[in-house]
Order: C-alpha cells, then structure tokens, then sequence
C-alpha cells in the first residue's frame, strides 16, 4: 500500500458570519481547487451564546451541497419550501441546494450554553448544479459505529469503511465522512481511496500524524519508527491536514487521545464561479443567479 504523505498543516482562521455568529473558517473562499469538490469547513463552537444566538437568517444557496452536523446545543432549520426540523447532538443535514433554496439556521446552545457543530460545502458538477433542491436529515441513531478492538471510534456518516455503509447516499462526489476517536497509546492505519481529495480536521485531542512537519518543541521520551519526537510535532485542536495522493492516513497518539473528522471525495475539475453561497460554472451563470434573487425567480 502506498502511504498518504502530508500536503499542508493549517490552524482556522476566526471569522464573523450570519446575524454575527463566530466561529472559525477551516477553509474556504480562496485556493477551491485545492480542496475539490469541498468548497468550505467552518467550525462553530463556542461557551457563550451571545456569540452565536444570532444564527444565520434567511440566506440563498445555488449550485452546491451543505453538510451540517452538531455536536453540541441544537440547530433549528427552516426553508422557503416549507421545510423544518431540529438538528441535535449526533445529528447530520445534508442538504443539496441544487437549482435554489431559500433557508435559516438558528443555533441553541446545551443547558451549559455550550455549542458546536461544523458545516462543510460541497460542490456540484455542472448537470446537477440546478437538480430539485433535496434533504437528508439523520438523526444520530441511524450513524453506524465501528469499534475496533484497539478502543478506536468510527462514525460512518457517508461513504463506506470496513464494510459499513454510511446512511447518507446519493452524492455525487461520492463523499467519505468519518468521525473518528483514537485512544491514547495507539497507532493507527486507515484506508482511504487512493485518489480522492482528502483532509483530517483534528478538533479535540492530540496526535502525530506520520511525516508532520509542525514546529520542534518540547521534548517527550517517545520514539516513532525510531526517532524521538516532541510534543509540537504532534497536531492538536484546531487543526487541518491536508494529504496528497495515496492509500493510507498513518497516526500515533501517546498519552492523549485525538478526535478528528477525516474527510475525503472526487474531485469536480470543473470551472467556478464563486459568489458567498451560490457557485456556479461560469459567470453568466452567476449573474443569472443574482438577478433571479433580485427578480423573485430564485426559487425554481
């Protein structure tokens, strides 16, 4: 097998979006060839509810597919088709905006206020860029858990591990999206389809992913394939790591566990046109976008 080398190690940058929601930008809005077919990461989470109660009012989306899932507090959705629900802990949305929606999503945080979650863009190839907008709404109970005998967690929400099936389905970049735990003191090999675009977004815990190229700091008495390592080789909250081409992810946690979303699907290689959250092909295309919303046309 052929081993998935580190491409980048990016930290968020933080940002104010919706009615004045803060959260961090992962990626996104610069560089979206890089990251094909995902658009945008952002990570929303926070102990203060007057920096999120705001939410993110009625807004458009055209052309591509956002992917909501919570980990804490709620979200509550509505859109111009008549659509609501309520997202909680565990829980996963993905919604395919297609030719045009109109929606809301108003976060609440958990009985200590606390709240987070992440959105991820997906876009869509030009045939499906004005498909019937659609949902999946799914709740945590129906996200199939993998648990290996070495303590290790796997949510399987898209895409297939191991022989398990994730319940979202029908998605044309053919997404993987797991969310993973490994225990302290393990080492870990996962499988990932050679070719497809592929990032780990670690937000919670520690880890050494094989080949890091973070900063030399303190010291710890571990060895790695012979070598002693420190604690600032080793990726932490917060952080992106984005991978070239290959078969496999490589990773060792020592006496902390890590958590981290691992992310991966085909790329689109087609053109965009990119305006906050309608993306198209070309920019005739964008400009009929933003002259039906200024029409009432949007909604098809």
């Amino acid at each position: 097998m052929s081993f998935r080398p580190i491409n980048t190690i990016t930290k968020p940058t933080s940002v104010i979006e919706g009615a004045g929601v803060s959260l961090d930008r992962v990626f996104g809005f610069t560089e979206p060839e890089k990251h094909d077919p995902f658009l945008l990461l952002d990570d929303f989470r926070n102990d203060d509810p007057e920096r999120y109660k705001a939410g993110f009012p009625w807004h458009p989306h055209r052309g591509i597919e956002t992917i909501t899932y919570v980990l804490e507090g709620s979200v509550e959705h509505k859109d111009s088709l008549g659509n609501t629900g309520l997202l909680r802990g565990g829980d996963v949305q993905w919604m395919t905006a297609g030719s045009g929606i109109m929606h809301q999503e108003m976060p609440k945080g958990n009985q200590k206020g606390q709240m987070h979650g992440f959105q991820l863009w997906s876009n869509l190839p030009s045939d499906q860029k004005m498909v019937n907008p659609r949902y999946q709404d799914i709740k945590s109970s129906d996200i199939p858990l993998l648990e290996d005998n070495d303590g290790t967690k796997i949510r399987v929400i898209t895409g297939t591990y191991k022989g398990i099936t994730g319940p979202v389905d029908g998605i044309a970049s053919e997404p993987e999206y797991l969310d993973i735990y490994v225990p302290p003191n393990t080492k870990k090999v996962l499988q990932i389809d050679t070719y497809k675009s592929t990032f780990a977004y670690i937000f919670n815990g520690k880890a050494l992913f094989k080949y890091s190229s973070n900063p030399v700091g303190i010291k710890i008495e571990k060895e790695l394939d012979g070598r002693e390592i420190n604690v600032r080789d080793l990726s932490g909250d917060k952080t992106l790591i984005y991978f070239d081409k290959g078969e496999y992810v490589e990773l060792q946690t020592f006496d902390f566990g890590v958590r981290f979303l691992l992310i991966s699907g085909k790329a689109i290689k087609e053109p965009i046109a990119w305006h906050g959250p309608i993306v198209m092909n070309s920019r005739d295309e964008l400009m009929q976008a933003l002259k039906d919303l200024k029409t009432g046309n949007f909604i098809k």
